[in-house]
């Protein structure tokens, strides 16, 4: 029997917080003390022989957002749906390139509705951040914009559709990509194989569900009831000899989608998160959080015939495998030891937080729930356009910075949950690292996405190193859209 998502309907309490993920906390647990950050004025890449440099001016790649068709439902009959698709395919497309080369990439717009593409994931120029109506212009129907830009580390990278306001339809209606920019030197490895997974609300005529509902803004996000990986019905059959060495890019592209994935018959090393490489380890109960945005490098080895199929399970319901990995054909030799990626050298050892610029962010709104009466749908009652609220402003388009800093300050916030609801959230232009409670130390991976429980404090640390105004918001986009962000200015 084909598991599958809970289905549509009522909304409650139980349903909203199955399965979201828990804040990012999987991994080892010891701690690193802080230190001495980079030198105020080093901005991304800058001091390193493979940092950025200006793009040459080649003719820029074309990639057309518009109208396609696709099956999305695993029965073979069941109708295709009209969605929107990056040059007519189903499949999120995946731009390769070598770190240190190039990106040019025009982006024409088919739709009827106005589009940026932000590269989740890239300390970008800001420029090139891809924020509709922050850093730059969205892009009208019709209309095209290239960007242009030399991604300054390795990893791997979302991109998404984010336009104040607007956002969540074109991603519901299936825009998504993955940007892989390779190491000079990676890992051992037989095979690269992405996995982006992205979460649809389907009408049993096969259409998209309408957007722009405000019950799904004010509660958990538009959940969907099918499940695509690389655009396809789940599971993803990966096919390959005992003994392969894969690298498995776990990208959550879903428009509120949180889950927590676990590998069944599957020993993992995880190699980055977030895109930026960290010291491999094997995750807890073989199990990590999974909110939207959030990308895994992950190493193994296939499993031999007499171990069987091992798989990528999402722990939706009784759980949901979304890739399979089969042991196919004679054994290869045994690869080396799992290693490192390597260190990103362009990023500080240590983030000195004694003089850090310190600034505490309150996130509220959304649907109140009553907790005596857990069954009971929850309720929001406000302004549809203006649901959540950063420090007690909704974000729009022409608000100010909520605070300014001086390139190279050493920047913490605490950012406290007062919704009913996890929130994940995006840092963008920077990374960070998420601080243990009493400032001694911190998770020892780089990140730029994390989910924050309900009530709950958490405080990240980072080096405002990247001149702009750069957007603090929800990964949800249906709450992104009615105003869970704000932004800050490096100057």
């Amino acid at each position: 029997m084909t598991p599958s998502l809970p289905p549509k309907g009522a909304l409650t309490r139980r349903a909203l917080l199955a399965g979201s993920a828990l804040a990012l906390a999987a991994g080892r647990s010891h701690a690193q003390a802080p230190g001495q950050g980079q030198a105020p004025g080093q901005g991304p890449g800058q001091g390193s022989a493979q940092g950025p440099r200006q793009p040459p001016e080649t003719e820029p790649k074309a990639l057309g957002a518009g109208t396609a068709t696709a099956r999305l439902r695993p029965d073979p009959a069941a109708a295709e749906t009209a969605i929107w698709a990056f040059d007519g395919k189903a499949a999120p497309p995946v731009l390769r390139i070598r770190h240190g080369e190039a990106l040019r990439l025009r982006l024409d717009n088919k739709t009827d509705k106005p589009l940026a593409l932000h590269w989740h994931g890239v300390r970008n120029a800001n420029a090139m951040d891809g924020v509709g109506g922050v850093t730059q212009a969205p892009v009208a129907p019709g209309a095209s914009f290239t960007y242009a830009f030399t991604p300054p580390d390795a990893g791997t990278s979302l991109i998404r559709p984010l336009v104040v306001g607007g956002s969540s339809e074109p991603a519901g209606r299936g825009l998504a990509g993955l940007l892989v920019v390779e190491e000079a030197k990676g890992p051992v490895l037989d095979r690269d194989v992405p996995l982006v997974l992205q979460d649809w609300r389907i009408e049993p005529d096969g259409a998209l569900a309408a957007f722009g509902q405000a019950s799904f803004a004010a509660t958990a996000g538009r959940l969907g009831n099918a499940l695509t990986v690389n655009g396809r019905p789940v599971p993803e059959t990966i096919a390959a000899a005992p003994g392969t060495r894969l690298r498995l890019r776990l990208a959550n592209a879903c428009n509120a989608r949180a889950t927590r994935i676990r590998f069944d018959g599957l020993k993992v090393w995880v190699a980055a998160v977030d895109g930026q490489p960290t010291d491999t380890f094997e995750p807890l109960r073989a199990t990590l959080p999974f909110p939207p945005g959030t990308r895994y490098d992950v190493l193994l080895d296939v499993p031999t015939e007499a171990e069987g199929k091992g798989a990528v399970v999402a722990l939706i319901g009784q759980g949901i495998p979304l890739a399979l990995v089969t042991p196919q054909g004679e054994p290869v030799p045994a690869r080396p030891p799992v290693a490192a990626i390597g260190e990103n050298r362009l990023l500080p050892p240590e983030i000195k937080l004694q003089n850090a610029f310190r600034r505490d962010l309150a996130i509220a709104g959304g649907a109140s729930l009553d907790r005596a009466k857990p069954e009971a749908a929850p309720v929001y009652t406000g302004d549809p356009a203006r649901i959540w609220t950063v420090n007690g402003a909704a974000g729009t388009a022409g608000a100010p910075p909520l605070f300014s800093v001086k390139r190279g300050q050493v920047v913490v916030l605490a950012l406290t949950n007062q919704t009913a609801f996890p929130q994940s959230l995006h840092l963008h232009g920077h990374v960070f690292r998420l601080l243990h409670p009493l400032d001694d130390g911190w998770e020892p991976y780089w990140l730029d996405t994390f989910q924050l429980l309900e009530g709950r404090t958490a405080r990240i640390a980072f080096l405002a190193d990247n001149p702009g105004r750069w957007v603090i918001g929800s990964t949800v986009l249906e709450r992104f859209d009615t105003g869970l962000w704000t932004s800050f200015e490096v100057a």
